[in-house]
């Protein structure tokens, strides 16, 4: 089943968020709102805002109180992209070139600078002080994980508690807050909203060991980029801790840097998949998964909670 089937019920609400994203990020100052939107019309799932309409669903479900929660969540994550690419100095993102590489890197951090901020603006009109709280926290761990990613850049002997910290700031908590405050925006018992951030912790945690795999796995027209972006770019990936134990790879991803070309890098590429690697990676991200769908079980029964177990099996079974 495709993505937007399984939600076709939010279809209208999401069109509705859409618009918001686009009218949020437009600006007084032309370029700034013409790079946003450059963004933003790239495309994406919309992953964010999706778990913050279905959590709403445990509570009292007001769509125009939710949509500045799915508003506010999307911004971050586009936010944090745009910071991403200028960071790994990427030149193309979901098949379009980079607000780096279309306009320049100060530009783009100050774009990235400013959806941070109409973030804020939107969660904003949430009179909910728990909520501001939440959201803070969040976008202080993200930018922890940005740091992060820059420090551990083609580090080869980081440990494997280093990489599952690292995306977990980078990428789970976000999913993890995007469920737990879509239950606190629809006023849901505290210990449902819990229990969807510890849903969406682990959601998330699959989701991006899913994405580190694609990378190796995906083709250039399904990832909008190069495959082995993430490692070119010195991204120590799940994938790549494993096919390290094999000391004869391990001599060849060692030697990989921003130089590399592409013959070189496509032996390298081979050479992981030849490993137990992958494998050994989609066995974590079904454990993530596993403590998901425990959690989720515990959960009131409702059409939320049946397409918030089918999102969950995409996003760890997804090929793109």
């Amino acid at each position: 089943m495709k993505l937007k089937a399984m939600y076709s019920f939010l279809s209208d609400d999401l069109a509705a968020v859409e618009e918001e994203l686009e009218r949020t990020v437009r600006s007084e100052y032309g370029p700034l709102g013409e790079a946003a939107l450059h963004l933003l019309q790239a495309g994406g799932k919309r992953i964010r805002p999706v778990f913050v309409l279905l959590s709403a669903r445990f509570g009292h479900y007001d769509f125009e109180r939710i949509k500045h929660v799915a508003v506010a969540l999307e911004l971050i994550h586009m936010a944090s992209l745009v910071h991403d690419d200028v960071i790994d100095d990427a030149d193309v993102r979901r098949g379009r070139p980079t607000i780096k590489a279309r306009w320049s890197n100060r530009f783009a951090m100050y774009t990235g600078d400013y959806l941070f901020a109409r973030s804020l603006e939107r969660m904003a009109e949430l009179d909910s002080p728990r909520a501001h709280q939440v959201l803070a926290k969040t976008i202080v761990e993200v930018c922890h994980g940005e740091i992060e990613q820059i420090k551990d850049k083609y580090r080869f002997d980081q440990p494997l508690r280093t990489y599952l910290r690292r995306i977990r700031r980078k990428t789970a908590l976000l999913i993890a807050a995007s469920c737990q405050l879509g239950a606190l925006a629809a006023g849901a018992p505290e210990t449902v909203a819990n229990r969807l951030y510890w849903f969406g912790h682990y959601v998330g945690m699959s989701f991006q060991i899913t994405d580190d795999i694609l990378d190796f796995t995906g083709t250039e027209e399904q990832l909008g980029k190069p495959a082995g972006s993430d490692l070119q770019q010195g991204n120590v990936t799940l994938p790549v801790l494993y096919a390290l134990c094999d000391e004869q790879v391990r001599a060849k991803i060692t030697a990989v840097n921003a130089d590399t070309d592409a013959e070189e890098m496509a032996a390298v590429l081979a050479a992981i998949k030849q490993t137990d690697a992958i494998e050994r990676s989609y066995a974590l991200s079904d454990r993530y998964l596993e403590k998901a769908l425990r959690l989720l079980g515990e959960l009131p029964a409702n059409e939320a909670r049946t397409l918030l177990h089918d999102l969950a099996l995409y996003i760890g079974k997804r090929d793109y």
